[in-house]
Parts: structure tokens; C-alpha cells; sequence
């Protein structure tokens, strides 16, 4: 699904305007966006929680001439997915 399919099917189920819903969307992202920017984690009721880790620096191999080389240290943003969802949608 993408972001124009799901803004318009949450429009039209709650009888907003197109325009009125992709506001709300895009507020929602903004929000998402400085709360990761904080360092917070958000919490998405039934799908699961986005959170800032730290990676730490360790070695890794350049494919092309399998030189070992030092990859640093970074901050990357994981995503866990709720139980529940899993079980839905693999079986699990």
C-alpha cells in the first residue's frame, strides 16, 4: 500500500477530506520524526516500536579487494515489530 492509498481509504472511512487527512498524515510523521530526533521511542499500537540505537565501531571486509577495513560508529534506527502482527501476517 502506498502513503496516497492509505491517506485516501482513512479519508473517505471517516468521511474527512483528502486534503484534511494528508495534513493529519503528514503532522503524524513530523511527530514520529523529532521524537527520533530526541532520542525517544515511539510506540505504534499494533505494528510495533521505532527506536534510536547505537552501533558500535568493529571491522568489516571492502567486497572488491577483501582488504579488512574499519567500519565506525553510528547511530541507526530499528524497528521491532509487535508479537501480535507477526503471528497475523507470518504465522509465527
Amino acid at each position: 500500500m502506498k502513503t496516497q492509498e492509505m491517506i485516501n481509504g482513512v479519508a473517505e472511512e471517516f468521511e474527512l477530506s483528502k486534503s484534511q487527512m494528508k495534513r493529519v498524515y503528514l503532522s503524524m510523521v513530523a511527530k514520529i520524526h523529532n521524537a527520533l530526533k530526541k532520542g525517544e521511542p515511539v510506540v505504534l499500537q499494533g505494528l510495533g516500536i521505532l527506536r534510536v540505537r547505537d552501533r558500535k565501531e568493529r571491522m568489516g571486509r571492502n567486497p572488491r579487494t577483501g582488504e579488512q577495513i574499519k567500519i565506525p560508529a553510528k547511530k541507526v534506527i530499528k524497528f521491532r515489530v509487535k508479537k501480535e502482527l507477526k503471528k497475523e501476517v507470518l504465522g509465527i
